[in-house]
C-alpha cells in the first residue's frame, strides 16, 4: 500500500483516548498526518459531512486514498498491516491476539474508573472526589490483569512497544495523575510510556488547547 498522505479526524480538545491511540499509531509509523478536529462540545459528529465519512459516527476516523475507516483499535491494525516502519503490534500472533484482548478490555469494561477518572483528569485537572468503591475494585482488577501480563522489570508488555502500551498507560495515568494509589512498578511503566515522543505530541496538543 502506497504511504500517501493521511487525515485523521479527532476531537476538538485532544480528549479522547481512542484519537489518542489513533493518532500515536499514525505517527509511528512515521506518516504525513493530516490533522482535522471534530467539536464534540458542538455535536459535529453527527452532522451529514462527518456522519457520511464515519460509519460509526464517532471519532477517530481515519480518511487513506478515499478510504474511510473509524475506531481506533480498527485504524491501529490498518495502520500496521498496510504501512512500513515500526510495528504497531507484536509479529506473534499470541503476543498480538493478548494485546488486542487488553485493548478490547479497556475499552467494553472498568467503566468505573472511566467514568470517576474521564481523560479530564489526564489533561486538564484532577478530580477532588475520591474514588468510589466500585472504582476502587477496578482499579484492583486493572493492576492484577496488567500485573499478570507486565513482565518484572520490563519496559514493554510484550518485550518491545506496541499500540497496546499507550492504552493500558493511559488507563493507568487516570490514576497515577489523580494522586490515586498504584504500585510503584505499574506507575514506572506507565510514566516509561508517557514519555514516548509520539505520545508527547498528543499530550502537547491537550495542552495548548486546555
Amino acid at each position: 500500500m502506497a504511504t500517501d498522505r493521511v487525515r485523521l479526524y479527532v476531537d476538538a480538545r485532544y480528549l479522547s483516548p481512542y484519537a489518542m491511540t489513533a493518532y500515536v499509531a499514525a505517527h509511528e509509523k512515521l506518516l504525513d498526518v493530516e490533522l482535522v478536529t471534530v467539536d464534540l462540545a458542538a455535536k459535529a459528529q453527527h452532522e451529514a459531512a462527518y456522519s457520511q465519512l464515519s460509519l460509526t459516527g464517532r471519532v477517530p476516523t481515519l480518511v487513506h486514498n478515499g478510504f474511510a475507516l473509524s475506531e481506533s483499535t480498527a485504524i491501529a491494525e490498518y495502520l500496521d498491516d498496510g504501512f512500513p516502519g515500526p510495528a504497531l503490534y507484536p509479529r506473534d500472533h499470541r503476543l498480538k491476539a493478548r494485546a488486542r484482548q487488553l485493548q478490547a478490555w479497556l475499552r467494553s469494561d472498568l467503566m468505573p474508573i472511566r467514568q470517576e477518572r474521564s481523560t479530564e483528569v489526564v489533561f486538564l485537572a484532577p478530580s477532588d472526589q475520591p474514588l468510589s468503591a466500585e472504582a476502587s475494585a477496578a482499579a484492583q482488577r486493572l493492576f492484577a490483569a496488567i500485573g499478570a501480563v507486565l513482565p518484572v522489570g520490563a519496559e514493554y508488555l510484550f518485550g518491545r512497544w506496541s499500540i497496546a502500551d499507550v492504552d493500558v498507560a493511559l488507563m493507568l495515568k487516570r490514576l497515577i495523575l489523580n494522586g490515586d494509589p498504584v504500585p510503584e512498578r505499574l506507575a514506572a511503566y506507565a510514566q516509561h510510556q508517557w514519555e514516548r515522543p509520539t505520545v508527547q505530541l498528543w499530550v502537547q496538543l491537550a495542552k495548548a488547547v486546555a
